[in-house]
Protein backbone atom coordinates (compact mmCIF):
# COMPACT_ATOMS: atom_id res chain seq x y z
CA UNK A 1 0.00 0.00 0.00
CA UNK A 2 1.38 3.41 -0.97
CA UNK A 3 2.04 5.83 1.90
CA UNK A 4 0.40 9.24 1.36
CA UNK A 5 2.83 12.05 0.59
CA UNK A 6 1.61 14.13 3.54
CA UNK A 7 2.51 11.35 5.98
CA UNK A 8 5.95 10.92 4.41
CA UNK A 9 6.55 14.65 4.75
CA UNK A 10 5.39 14.57 8.40
CA UNK A 11 7.62 11.61 9.26
CA UNK A 12 10.57 13.23 7.48
CA UNK A 13 10.15 16.29 9.68
CA UNK A 14 10.17 14.15 12.84
CA UNK A 15 13.32 12.33 11.68
CA UNK A 16 15.03 15.65 10.97
CA UNK A 17 14.19 16.97 14.44
CA UNK A 18 15.36 13.74 16.09
CA UNK A 19 18.57 13.90 14.09
CA UNK A 20 19.20 17.41 15.34
CA UNK A 21 18.56 16.34 18.93
CA UNK A 22 20.95 13.39 18.65
CA UNK A 23 23.70 15.23 16.80
CA UNK A 24 24.25 17.75 19.63
CA UNK A 25 22.53 18.84 22.79
CA UNK A 26 20.34 21.92 22.36
CA UNK A 27 21.65 24.91 24.28
CA UNK A 28 20.98 28.55 25.05
CA UNK A 29 23.58 30.76 23.40
CA UNK A 30 23.95 34.51 23.93
CA UNK A 31 25.72 36.42 21.16
CA UNK A 32 27.12 39.83 22.02
CA UNK A 33 27.76 42.22 19.11
CA UNK A 34 30.43 44.57 20.47
CA UNK A 35 29.84 48.32 20.89
CA UNK A 36 26.70 50.13 19.64
CA UNK A 37 24.98 53.50 19.79
CA UNK A 38 27.47 56.32 20.34
CA UNK A 39 30.14 53.70 21.13
CA UNK A 40 31.36 53.18 17.56
CA UNK A 41 34.26 50.87 18.36
CA UNK A 42 36.95 50.93 15.68
CA UNK A 43 36.36 53.36 12.82
CA UNK A 44 37.92 53.66 9.37
CA UNK A 45 37.49 56.11 6.51
CA UNK A 46 36.54 54.32 3.31
CA UNK A 47 37.62 56.07 0.09
CA UNK A 48 35.25 56.12 -2.86
CA UNK A 49 35.68 53.33 -5.42
CA UNK A 50 33.70 52.06 -8.40
CA UNK A 51 31.94 49.65 -6.02
CA UNK A 52 30.95 52.02 -3.19
CA UNK A 53 30.89 55.71 -2.21
CA UNK A 54 33.22 57.28 0.33
CA UNK A 55 32.17 56.95 3.95
CA UNK A 56 32.98 55.72 7.43
CA UNK A 57 32.88 52.09 8.51
CA UNK A 58 32.14 51.42 12.17
CA UNK A 59 32.99 48.30 14.15
CA UNK A 60 29.55 48.40 15.83
CA UNK A 61 27.86 47.76 12.46
CA UNK A 62 30.13 44.91 11.41
CA UNK A 63 29.80 43.13 14.76
CA UNK A 64 26.02 43.25 14.53
CA UNK A 65 26.07 41.86 10.99
CA UNK A 66 28.35 39.03 12.10
CA UNK A 67 26.29 38.18 15.19
CA UNK A 68 23.07 38.04 13.17
CA UNK A 69 24.68 35.63 10.71
CA UNK A 70 26.00 33.40 13.51
CA UNK A 71 22.53 33.43 15.10
CA UNK A 72 20.92 32.30 11.87
CA UNK A 73 23.42 29.46 11.45
CA UNK A 74 22.88 28.19 15.00
CA UNK A 75 19.11 28.37 14.68
CA UNK A 76 19.31 26.08 11.65
CA UNK A 77 20.59 23.44 14.06
CA UNK A 78 17.86 23.86 16.64
CA UNK A 79 19.78 26.02 19.11
CA UNK A 80 18.10 28.75 21.18
CA UNK A 81 19.96 31.98 20.43
CA UNK A 82 19.68 35.48 21.90
CA UNK A 83 21.51 38.72 21.12
CA UNK A 84 22.52 41.35 23.66
CA UNK A 85 21.44 43.88 21.04
CA UNK A 86 19.70 43.52 17.69
CA UNK A 87 19.69 47.27 16.99
CA UNK A 88 22.23 50.08 17.04
CA UNK A 89 22.11 50.90 20.75
CA UNK A 90 24.66 51.28 23.51
CA UNK A 91 24.93 48.70 26.29
CA UNK A 92 27.31 48.71 29.24
CA UNK A 93 29.48 45.65 29.89
CA UNK A 94 27.48 44.88 33.03
CA UNK A 95 24.18 45.02 31.11
CA UNK A 96 25.53 42.64 28.49
CA UNK A 97 26.67 40.15 31.10
CA UNK A 98 23.42 40.40 33.11
CA UNK A 99 21.53 39.28 30.02
CA UNK A 100 23.47 36.02 30.19
CA UNK A 101 21.92 35.36 33.61
CA UNK A 102 18.50 36.51 32.47
CA UNK A 103 18.31 34.06 29.55
CA UNK A 104 20.26 31.40 31.48
CA UNK A 105 22.81 31.14 28.69
CA UNK A 106 25.04 28.08 28.45
CA UNK A 107 27.54 29.93 26.24
CA UNK A 108 28.45 33.62 25.81
CA UNK A 109 30.16 34.81 22.61
CA UNK A 110 31.25 38.44 22.20
CA UNK A 111 32.01 39.55 18.61
CA UNK A 112 34.56 42.27 17.81
CA UNK A 113 36.86 43.66 15.12
CA UNK A 114 40.45 44.60 15.78
CA UNK A 115 42.31 47.83 14.96
CA UNK A 116 45.79 49.23 15.45
CA UNK A 117 47.55 52.54 14.91
CA UNK A 118 49.40 51.30 11.84
CA UNK A 119 47.93 49.18 9.07
CA UNK A 120 50.46 46.35 9.07
CA UNK A 121 48.79 44.21 11.75
CA UNK A 122 46.60 41.49 10.26
CA UNK A 123 44.78 38.32 11.24
CA UNK A 124 42.12 36.97 13.51
CA UNK A 125 42.24 35.70 17.07
CA UNK A 126 39.99 34.20 19.71
CA UNK A 127 40.13 34.95 23.44
CA UNK A 128 39.06 33.07 26.56
CA UNK A 129 39.23 34.38 30.12
CA UNK A 130 42.53 33.78 31.90
CA UNK A 131 45.56 35.57 33.34
CA UNK A 132 48.57 36.22 31.11
CA UNK A 133 51.74 38.29 30.72
CA UNK A 134 51.31 39.27 27.07
CA UNK A 135 51.86 42.99 26.43
CA UNK A 136 50.20 42.86 22.99
CA UNK A 137 47.05 41.35 24.49
CA UNK A 138 46.93 44.15 27.07
CA UNK A 139 46.47 46.66 24.24
CA UNK A 140 43.42 44.73 23.03
CA UNK A 141 42.09 44.57 26.59
CA UNK A 142 42.41 48.33 27.00
CA UNK A 143 40.30 48.86 23.89
CA UNK A 144 37.60 46.34 24.75
CA UNK A 145 37.48 46.96 28.52
CA UNK A 146 36.46 50.62 28.24
CA UNK A 147 33.60 50.95 30.71
CA UNK A 148 31.20 53.54 32.02
CA UNK A 149 32.79 55.09 35.16
CA UNK A 150 29.70 54.04 37.12
CA UNK A 151 30.60 50.40 36.45
CA UNK A 152 34.14 50.56 37.83
CA UNK A 153 33.02 49.59 41.33
CA UNK A 154 31.21 46.55 40.02
CA UNK A 155 34.22 45.46 37.98
CA UNK A 156 36.57 45.87 40.93
CA UNK A 157 34.36 43.66 43.10
CA UNK A 158 34.46 40.71 40.72
CA UNK A 159 36.09 37.66 42.27
CA UNK A 160 38.15 37.27 39.13
CA UNK A 161 40.31 34.35 40.24
CA UNK A 162 37.26 32.32 41.24
CA UNK A 163 35.55 33.02 37.93
CA UNK A 164 38.66 32.01 35.99
CA UNK A 165 38.98 28.80 38.00
CA UNK A 166 35.33 27.98 37.36
CA UNK A 167 35.27 28.66 33.61
CA UNK A 168 38.79 28.28 32.23
CA UNK A 169 38.61 24.61 31.23
CA UNK A 170 35.27 24.83 29.47
CA UNK A 171 36.05 28.19 27.85
CA UNK A 172 39.40 26.96 26.56
CA UNK A 173 37.79 23.79 25.18
CA UNK A 174 35.12 25.89 23.49
CA UNK A 175 37.80 28.24 22.16
CA UNK A 176 39.89 25.43 20.70
CA UNK A 177 36.91 24.07 18.80
CA UNK A 178 35.60 27.43 17.56
CA UNK A 179 39.00 28.85 16.60
CA UNK A 180 40.03 25.55 15.02
CA UNK A 181 36.86 25.51 12.94
CA UNK A 182 37.44 29.10 11.76
CA UNK A 183 41.01 28.41 10.66
CA UNK A 184 40.11 25.10 9.04
CA UNK A 185 37.30 26.62 6.98
CA UNK A 186 38.79 30.04 6.18
CA UNK A 187 42.55 29.96 6.68
CA UNK A 188 43.73 28.87 3.24
CA UNK A 189 40.81 30.33 1.30
CA UNK A 190 41.46 33.87 2.59
CA UNK A 191 45.18 33.49 3.42
CA UNK A 192 44.36 34.46 6.98
CA UNK A 193 47.04 35.23 9.55
CA UNK A 194 46.25 32.94 12.49
CA UNK A 195 46.98 34.91 15.68
CA UNK A 196 45.75 31.97 17.73
CA UNK A 197 43.57 31.16 20.71
CA UNK A 198 44.76 33.43 23.51
CA UNK A 199 44.05 34.16 27.18
CA UNK A 200 42.82 37.62 28.08
CA UNK A 201 41.32 39.51 31.03
CA UNK A 202 38.20 40.91 29.41
CA UNK A 203 35.59 42.32 31.77
CA UNK A 204 32.66 41.19 29.65
CA UNK A 205 33.89 37.57 29.78
CA UNK A 206 34.47 37.77 33.54
CA UNK A 207 31.06 39.27 34.17
CA UNK A 208 29.40 36.59 32.04
CA UNK A 209 30.49 33.92 34.59
CA UNK A 210 30.06 31.02 32.12
CA UNK A 211 31.93 29.44 29.17
CA UNK A 212 32.67 32.49 27.04
CA UNK A 213 34.78 33.70 24.13
CA UNK A 214 35.66 37.05 22.60
CA UNK A 215 36.15 36.84 18.84
CA UNK A 216 38.36 39.32 17.00
CA UNK A 217 37.46 38.74 13.34
CA UNK A 218 40.26 40.80 11.77
CA UNK A 219 41.88 44.24 11.65
CA UNK A 220 39.73 47.03 10.27
CA UNK A 221 42.92 49.13 10.17
CA UNK A 222 44.46 46.77 7.59
CA UNK A 223 43.19 47.23 4.01
CA UNK A 224 43.35 43.51 3.14
CA UNK A 225 41.58 42.48 6.33
CA UNK A 226 39.00 45.23 5.86
CA UNK A 227 38.15 44.04 2.34
CA UNK A 228 37.71 40.56 3.78
CA UNK A 229 35.52 41.78 6.67
CA UNK A 230 33.27 43.68 4.26
CA UNK A 231 32.83 40.63 2.02
CA UNK A 232 29.42 38.97 2.38
CA UNK A 233 30.98 35.66 1.39
CA UNK A 234 33.56 35.89 4.18
CA UNK A 235 30.91 36.95 6.70
CA UNK A 236 28.75 33.96 5.77
CA UNK A 237 31.63 31.46 5.91
CA UNK A 238 32.89 32.89 9.20
CA UNK A 239 29.44 32.54 10.74
CA UNK A 240 29.19 28.94 9.53
CA UNK A 241 32.61 28.12 10.99
CA UNK A 242 31.80 29.68 14.38
CA UNK A 243 28.48 27.81 14.52
CA UNK A 244 30.20 24.55 13.62
CA UNK A 245 32.74 25.00 16.41
CA UNK A 246 29.98 25.70 18.94
CA UNK A 247 28.05 22.63 17.78
CA UNK A 248 31.17 20.48 18.16
CA UNK A 249 31.57 21.77 21.71
CA UNK A 250 27.95 20.93 22.54
CA UNK A 251 28.48 17.37 21.33
CA UNK A 252 31.40 16.72 23.65
CA UNK A 253 30.62 18.87 26.69
CA UNK A 254 30.01 17.12 29.99
CA UNK A 255 26.42 17.21 31.18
Amino acid sequence: MAIPGAIIKYLSGIILILGMSLSCEAAVILLDPGHGGDDFGAKVELPATKDHPAGEIYEKDLTLQAALRIRDELKKHGQQVYLTRSLDRKLGLKERAELADKVQADIFISVHMNSYVHGRSRGLETYYLDNHQDGAVRKIEQAENAVDPREDVVVQKILLDLIIERTIDTSKRLGNLVHGSIIKELGLRYKIIDRGLRPGLFFVLALAKRPALLLEMGFMSNPKDLDMLLSEEFQARYAQAVAEGILQYLKVRKI
